[in-house]
């Protein structure tokens, strides 16, 4: 072990030199702090105006939901029962954005339902809420109690409004929150792929210009395969390290400035709004301007970064030893640079599928296939990521992420054995055409 510690040094520190490095390091990073910032800014620009129709097949808002105008909404009133696929797809109601559903057990289970056809801003979604919960008061206190309209509300019960897409009313599709796991996933591949070829590249080039016959006459081969996936591994933990601390600084630096939330007290000028609290274009204007679009609700408010990162990193590291042993192994038993080339296409696919495994979990996370792709060590790392940021739901179902990274971890020692016989046995073998034939007999070889 001692020996494989020295190999890690060795190929830490030629790695942590190098330029490219150093490139990836910090630039990496800030392009993706400007691509939020692009979300952040442009992600609220969601429609300003909105078209309401409320069916009302009981006639419980009396075709009434509020006194005055709102320049943000207009609503329309159906009497009859509708449909959501007859909403979605009828050509009549193209023209309305959502339908409010009124049914006859609202006033008792105070939950509501609005179907949207694109979803709507969270100050768009107060409106609807805030008009429907008043006229709903109103329809009480003049049905059912003698009280006054300003008393009833002291002792009111809140009004559960649930927005859902008209597209996907059972919510099967993936979320914002599903998309910031496959986001995690495919920086874990990407790192897994380009530090994998790194490893593979070393091997190939050692075995090339013969360095290798002179290494192995102070070291064994399982010792220097076990040293170069540990040394690449450390360089590619420090970058992550340096990644985590420049894109948390940043968000901070947006959230303090840039983006910060105008409903904390520390952020309202509460002399001005008083001064102009009967102005109603001035307050549209005021939380207009920093409107809390789904994006940085999402990165400030829904992302768990402690947790979500915590497994993004052991998941890294299980999957990257799983892939770093067979991208040595295949660096390893290549007799020629075109068998490289060749050998590289199948773990491309290997790649491209466990992100299709993610992309598929996205969409539809509830489906058997999710579950199998889960515990499968060559997709796992990018799906888990997936339904960790969607949520595991309920207690019972927690275990789940703690068994996939056992079942990933013991692939990942599985494929350092497999891989330590290849590496041994091919590593000193020059000239040939790797075949199916060659690899089974060394891996029977002891």
């Amino acid at each position: 072990m001692k020996n494989s510690m020295l190999i890690a040094v060795r190929e830490w520190k030629e790695r942590m030199g190098a330029r490219s490095f150093v490139l990836f390091s910090f630039l990496g990073p800030l392009i993706i702090l400007g691509l939020i910032y692009l979300m952040f800014a442009f992600g609220g620009q969601s429609k300003q105006h909105w078209n309401v129709l409320i069916a009302d097949p009981t006639g419980i808002m009396s075709n009434k939901i509020m006194s005055g105008e709102d320049k943000a909404i207009s609503y329309a009133f159906a009497d009859g029962y509708i449909e959501m696929e007859e909403f979605a797809d009828a050509k009549k109601y193209q023209s309305y954005d959502a339908l409010l559903e009124v049914n006859e057990k609202v006033l008792s289970n105070k939950i509501g339902f609005v179907f949207f056809r694109e979803k709507p801003s969270i100050r768009m979604q107060t409106r609807v809420q805030y008009h429907f919960e008043r006229r709903l008061e109103e329809v009480m206190v003049k049905e059912f109690t003698s009280l006054s309209l300003k008393e009833f509300r002291k002792i009111k019960q809140p009004l559960t409004v649930n927005f859902r897409d008209v597209y996907d009313p059972n919510e099967e599709s993936s979320d914002l929150s599903g998309w910031v796991g496959f986001f995690y996933g495919v920086v874990i591949f990407t790192f897994i792929f380009l530090f994998g070829m790194t490893i593979m590249r070393s091997v190939s080039r050692e075995k090339s210009n013969r360095i290798v016959e002179v290494l192995l006459a102070s070291v064994s081969p399982n010792e220097l395969m076990i040293g170069k996936i540990l040394g690449v591994g450390l360089s590619a933990l420090v970058q992550f390290i340096i990644w985590i601390i420049i894109i948390g600084v940043g968000l901070y630096f947006m959230r303090e400035t840039l983006f910060p939330d105008m409903l904390e007290a520390a952020n309202m000028n509460v002399k001005e709004l008083t001064i102009r609290a009967g102005d109603q274009t001035y307050q549209e204007q005021m939380f207009a301007a920093r409107e809390y679009n789904q994006f940085v609700e999402l990165v400030y408010n829904r992302v768990h970064f402690v947790n979500m990162t915590t497994f993004f990193i052991l998941f890294f590291i299980a999957g990257y030893v799983f892939y770093g042993a067979l991208f040595a192994a295949v660096g390893a038993t290549m007799g020629s640079e075109s068998d490289g080339q060749q050998f590289i296409l199948p773990l491309i696919f290997l790649l491209c599928f466990a992100l299709y495994g993610g992309y598929y979990v996205l969409n539809f996370p509830e489906s058997p296939m999710a579950d199998v792709l889960s515990y499968i060590p060559f997709t796992s790392p990018v799906v888990v990521m997936v339904k960790l940021a969607q949520g595991y739901y309920g207690p019972g179902h927690v275990y789940e992420i703690y068994l996939t990274f056992i079942i990933l971890v013991i692939s990942a020692f599985m494929m350092l054995a497999i891989a330590s016989r290849l590496y041994k046995n091919g590593i000193l073998q020059f000239g040939h055409r790797v075949r199916l034939r060659h690899l089974f007999k060394w891996l029977r070889k002891s």
